[in-house]
This record gives structure tokens, C-alpha cells and sequence, in this order.
């Protein structure tokens, strides 16, 4: 039975009408979602430039908001010292759960499948579902939001620090066993060394990224710069919310510019 070959233009053909079936498909899902919520698209756009234009009349520091500049200093310290602090821990944490995790140093399979499926559900739930739940036990304090950014953080840096480690040329850790090196000499040797630039890369992202999810947090647990935000929000006290959002976006930029040099560095 003979079959037609495929040349080029039956190619694009074949390609141009699975592209057209694919954007038929979105924009009838579009269309029937803007149906189902009764969502005005066009008149929510014709809002956008009253919106901003309302923002930056509101939301721009003045005078009167470096009198708030002091609490709003604090409670940023604090917020930076929870993110800080549950990063560090859940990172020690995770590097010993992605060592016996880990394909290539893990002392049993089934160890590593827990340690996996936990991972996985410690980094599916919110950060934001992780302060509610734990609001109810922890009450409102600096606590819950240390237990809450620390939750997520170790399930996501879990997965993070196994997958590195499984990435890692095994030939070294090999060669090690050949010679007769126990397990811990193997791993303290052979794959530490060779994966600490990339766990240290890790940790300095999901620093900088507890810093903007510590602000969310604070919003549920009354606590740090989050707190404040809401607070002078409310107040109606604009230009001081602005302030705070302008020093959390400038204390990113300092973080992100000092972990690019950290970086750098240990490469």
C-alpha cells in the first residue's frame, strides 16, 4: 500500500491547520467565559487610563509621609527577618530531605517517595492557604507567618535541591564508592561540593521571593510591613501606603542586585 510523502508544503499545511484549530478553540473558550461571567472586557480597558491616573494621584509619597517613615522602617525589618530567617531554616531542612530523597543518594526507594510526595504537597498549598490554616493554632504573631513562608519554602526548595542533586554527574560519587568512601564521605565530598553554587542560588531566590510573599502574609496574620499596609490603607492614608510600597520594591532591588553579586561570586 503506497503512502503519500510528506513534502514540505503538505508540512506547513498540515501545521497552518492545527494552529488555526487551536486558536478557534481559545477564543471560543474566551468568548464563553466572557458570556459566563457577564464580563465587560472593552468597558473594563476604557477604565484602565482613570484607574492609573487615580493611583498615581493617590499612591505618590509626599512630605507628610516621611513622618510614617520610621514604624514603616521597622516593621520592614521585621518582614525582612521573617523571610529571611524561614528560608535558612527550611533550606537546611530541605538540603537533608533532598540528600535521602534524591536518586542518586537516597538510602532506600521508598524513603525517597515519601519524601518526594511531601515535597509535592508542602508546594502545592498557597502560601496564602498556609497562613489561614495556621492562623487558627498560631493566632496572629510573627510566628505564623515564619511557619507559614517556612511550609512552602521547604517543599519547593525539597524539589529544588533534589532535582539538582539528581542532575549532578554521578562518575565523581562513583569513583568515590570505588575507593571505599562511606556514604557521608560520598556525599559531603563528592556531591555538596559540586552542587553548592546551585543551592546557594536557590536560596538566595526564594529570599527574595518571601520577602514580596512575607508582605502578603502579614496582611492575614497582623503582622510586619504587610500589616501596616493595610492599616494605612483603610485609614485612607494613601500617600503612606504608596511609601511602603515604593521601600518593599527598592528593598527587592537591593536584595536581587546583592544576590547577582553573590552569585557571580561563587561561580
Amino acid at each position: 500500500m503506497k503512502t503519500n510523502p510528506m513534502t514540505p508544503q503538505r508540512f506547513f499545511r498540515q501545521r497552518r491547520l492545527r494552529l488555526s484549530v487551536v486558536l478557534l478553540i481559545l477564543i471560543g473558550i474566551y468568548v464563553l467565559s466572557m458570556a459566563l461571567v457577564n464580563f465587560q472586557a472593552w468597558a473594563s480597558i476604557s477604565k484602565i487610563p482613570a484607574g492609573l491616573m487615580w493611583l498615581f494621584t493617590n499612591f505618590i509619597p509626599t512630605s507628610r509621609s516621611i513622618s510614617y517613615l520610621g514604624p514603616i522602617l521597622y516593621q520592614l525589618w521585621r518582614t525582612l527577618l521573617v523571610a529571611i530567617s524561614s528560608t535558612m531554616v527550611a533550606s537546611l531542612f530541605a538540603l537533608i530531605f533532598a540528600i535521602l530523597g534524591a536518586k542518586t543518594t537516597t538510602p532506600t526507594p521508598v524513603l525517597r517517595w515519601i519524601i518526594r510526595f511531601g515535597a509535592s504537597l508542602l508546594r502545592n498549598i498557597p502560601v496564602v492557604a498556609w497562613a489561614m490554616i495556621l492562623l487558627f493554632s498560631f493566632k496572629q504573631s510573627d510566628f505564623t507567618g515564619f511557619l507559614a513562608l517556612f511550609f512552602m519554602t521547604l517543599g519547593y526548595l525539597t524539589r529544588a535541591f533534589t532535582e539538582t542533586i539528581e542532575d549532578l554527574d554521578d562518575e565523581k560519587l562513583q569513583a568515590l564508592q570505588a575507593v571505599g568512601a562511606n556514604y557521608f564521605q560520598c556525599v559531603f565530598c563528592g556531591v555538596l561540593p559540586e552542587a553548592a553554587s546551585t543551592l546557594t542560588s536557590w536560596i538566595l531566590y526564594m529570599i527574595e521571593n518571601n520577602l514580596r510573599d512575607a508582605t502578603l502574609v502579614g496582611l492575614l496574620t497582623g503582622t510586619g510591613v504587610g500589616f501596616l499596609f493595610d492599616y494605612y490603607f483603610k485609614a485612607f492614608r494613601y500617600d503612606a501606603a504608596g511609601l511602603i510600597v515604593l521601600l518593599i520594591a527598592i528593598l527587592v532591588i537591593v536584595l536581587e542586585l546583592t544576590s547577582n553579586r553573590i552569585r557571580r561570586a561563587i561561580a
